[in-house]
Protein backbone atom coordinates (compact mmCIF):
# COMPACT_ATOMS: atom_id res chain seq x y z
CA UNK A 1 0.00 0.00 0.00
CA UNK A 2 1.05 3.61 -1.41
CA UNK A 3 2.19 5.88 2.23
CA UNK A 4 0.82 9.19 2.00
CA UNK A 5 4.51 10.42 2.09
CA UNK A 6 4.80 7.98 -1.10
CA UNK A 7 1.46 9.90 -3.14
CA UNK A 8 2.75 13.54 -2.34
CA UNK A 9 6.17 12.42 -3.68
CA UNK A 10 4.74 11.18 -6.45
CA UNK A 11 2.30 14.20 -7.01
CA UNK A 12 5.66 16.50 -6.55
CA UNK A 13 7.80 14.73 -9.34
CA UNK A 14 4.93 14.89 -11.65
CA UNK A 15 4.54 18.16 -10.78
CA UNK A 16 8.31 18.43 -11.75
CA UNK A 17 7.28 16.40 -15.04
CA UNK A 18 4.62 19.12 -16.15
CA UNK A 19 7.13 22.06 -15.12
CA UNK A 20 9.96 20.45 -17.45
CA UNK A 21 7.22 19.99 -19.77
CA UNK A 22 6.28 23.66 -19.99
CA UNK A 23 9.44 25.37 -19.64
CA UNK A 24 10.77 23.57 -22.92
CA UNK A 25 7.75 25.15 -24.58
CA UNK A 26 8.87 28.83 -23.59
CA UNK A 27 5.39 28.81 -21.97
CA UNK A 28 4.41 30.80 -18.55
CA UNK A 29 1.53 29.32 -15.97
CA UNK A 30 -1.36 31.71 -17.31
CA UNK A 31 -0.47 30.21 -21.29
CA UNK A 32 -0.54 26.96 -20.13
CA UNK A 33 -3.58 27.37 -17.76
CA UNK A 34 -5.41 28.84 -21.12
CA UNK A 35 -4.50 26.11 -23.25
CA UNK A 36 -6.02 23.78 -20.89
CA UNK A 37 -9.07 25.79 -19.19
CA UNK A 38 -6.97 25.42 -16.21
CA UNK A 39 -7.18 28.09 -13.26
CA UNK A 40 -3.40 29.32 -13.50
CA UNK A 41 -2.83 29.38 -10.04
CA UNK A 42 -3.68 25.58 -10.52
CA UNK A 43 -0.94 24.90 -12.46
CA UNK A 44 1.21 26.41 -10.19
CA UNK A 45 -0.40 23.90 -7.28
CA UNK A 46 0.21 21.08 -9.70
CA UNK A 47 4.13 22.04 -10.57
CA UNK A 48 4.87 22.24 -7.04
CA UNK A 49 3.19 18.57 -5.99
CA UNK A 50 0.27 20.45 -3.42
CA UNK A 51 -2.68 19.18 -4.83
CA UNK A 52 -3.65 15.55 -6.37
CA UNK A 53 -5.42 15.54 -9.87
CA UNK A 54 -7.68 13.79 -11.91
CA UNK A 55 -7.96 11.98 -14.70
CA UNK A 56 -9.84 14.51 -16.69
CA UNK A 57 -6.90 17.26 -15.82
CA UNK A 58 -4.01 14.95 -16.91
CA UNK A 59 -6.04 14.73 -20.66
CA UNK A 60 -6.66 18.72 -20.00
CA UNK A 61 -2.26 19.21 -19.60
CA UNK A 62 -1.57 16.91 -21.97
CA UNK A 63 -3.56 18.37 -24.51
CA UNK A 64 -1.97 21.67 -23.05
CA UNK A 65 1.26 20.70 -23.74
CA UNK A 66 0.71 18.35 -27.17
CA UNK A 67 1.86 15.72 -25.64
CA UNK A 68 0.47 11.63 -24.94
CA UNK A 69 -0.68 11.29 -21.67
CA UNK A 70 2.16 8.58 -21.35
CA UNK A 71 4.76 11.60 -21.56
CA UNK A 72 3.22 13.20 -18.49
CA UNK A 73 4.16 9.98 -17.08
CA UNK A 74 7.70 9.90 -18.28
CA UNK A 75 9.80 10.21 -15.58
CA UNK A 76 11.75 7.79 -12.48
CA UNK A 77 9.61 7.24 -9.79
CA UNK A 78 10.94 4.21 -6.92
CA UNK A 79 7.69 2.21 -5.86
CA UNK A 80 9.77 0.15 -3.31
CA UNK A 81 10.78 3.35 -1.61
CA UNK A 82 9.27 3.68 1.71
Amino acid sequence: MATKQNKTEFQIVFGKQIEKLRGSQNLSYRQLAQRCDIDFSNISKIEKGEVNIQLSTILQLAKGLTVTPKELFDFEFDLEKE
